[in-house]
């Protein structure tokens, strides 16, 4: 199939891309081979935007999607992001604006990419100790320098994305959307509309949850056992969501993941959801997911179907993160 393109800013895209960080981090072990198989697959199937970071898998990542697009790069729009310090000192969970970083994690991130651009450079936090205008002015000086195509914020407030944009044209946010985590509604989805800022909803399934194929027995290595929402009695009750999914997926013949990503791919046209996955069966599905139509009134019935959610996103010292 070939997917509709939508606007991020001034930056034309496939209406799905691919998140990437799994390939490489947080679900389990990296399978290369498969991996692999499911960019070429998803390029394939129409979607442009491949995300990364230089932080997913320490760098690992970044060259994982440089060696599957080395020889399709005009096909892609490439997106990775820079701030957090672990890329420095792996213990270290704050991050960095501060505009001489900006230049080192963008030369770093084009060597592990083996690219000579990046389509769309995020800050992946935003830094409270280093000005917005001084970290988008740093980020504006690698458009100039030819580096970057077009710039993005991660989890910005709505005061810094006002900011950010006076300095210069920001293309996409990328914050977390779904069912289950819907606090960019409002204020800063607004402004972002307002200003011409495309929305890049990461994590829509829930970090899967929302397919119901997750179960509370979560592997050791899965770094959603560390969160709140998959913890115990949080788990039990957010399971309601999905049964609510479940049912009404049925009477659609669609699966639960399907319905909850179709509700984020019909938010607007300036929504490019990013599911990730590292294995061709679930992309499928997720491509799939596109094609399904939802009525005002089929979208009103599954937003108030997920009901209240039991549980915060991260722990508290990420949580401090969001939104700033």
């Amino acid at each position: 199939m070939t997917l509709p393109t939508r606007r991020l800013g001034a930056l034309s895209v496939g209406a799905q891309g691919l998140g990437c960080m799994g390939m490489s981090q947080s679900y389990g072990p990296a399978d290369r081979d498969e991996s692999l198989a499911t960019i070429n697959a998803a390029l394939d199937a129409g979607v442009t935007l491949l995300d990364t970071a230089d932080m997913y898998g320490l760098g690992h990542n970044e060259e994982l999607v440089g060696e599957a697009i080395k020889s399709r790069r005009s096909q892609v729009v490439l997106a990775t992001k820079f701030g957090f310090k672990r890329m420095i000192d792996p213990s270290d969970s704050g991050v960095s604006g501060d505009p001489a970083y900006v230049a080192q994690a963008c030369d770093a991130s084009l060597r592990r990419l083996g690219v000579d651009h990046i389509d769309l450079y995020y800050q992946h936090r935003v830094d409270p100790d280093v000005p917005i205008e001084d970290t988008v002015g740093a980020m504006a000086g690698l458009v100039q320098a030819g580096k970057v195509r077009h710039l993005g914020l991660s989890e910005a407030g709505a005061d810094t994305i006002r900011r950010a944009v006076a300095v210069h044209p920001i293309a996409a946010l990328q914050s977390e959307w779904s069912l289950w985590t819907r606090d960019l509604e409002g204020e800063i989805l607004a402004t972002c509309r307002e200003l011409g800022v495309g929305i890049v909803p990461f994590s829509p399934l829930g970090r899967g949850f929302l397919t119901g194929k997750v179960t509370a027995d979560l592997p050791e290595d899965d770094a959603r056992r560390e969160m709140p929402r998959f913890e115990g009695p949080n788990f039990d009750r957010n399971y309601a969501i999905v049964e609510a999914l479940r049912t009404m997926a049925k009477d659609r013949g669609v699966t639960a993941g399907q319905l909850a990503l179709a509700w984020v791919q019909q938010q607007g046209a300036d929504v490019v959801p990013i599911p990730g996955t590292k294995r061709r069966t679930y992309l499928a599905e997720n491509i799939a997911a596109t094609t399904i139509e939802l009525t005002a009134d089929d979208l009103a019935q599954i937003s108030t179907a997920a009901g209240d959610v039991a549980g915060d996103r991260y722990q508290a010292d990420m949580m401090k993160l969001l939104n700033r």
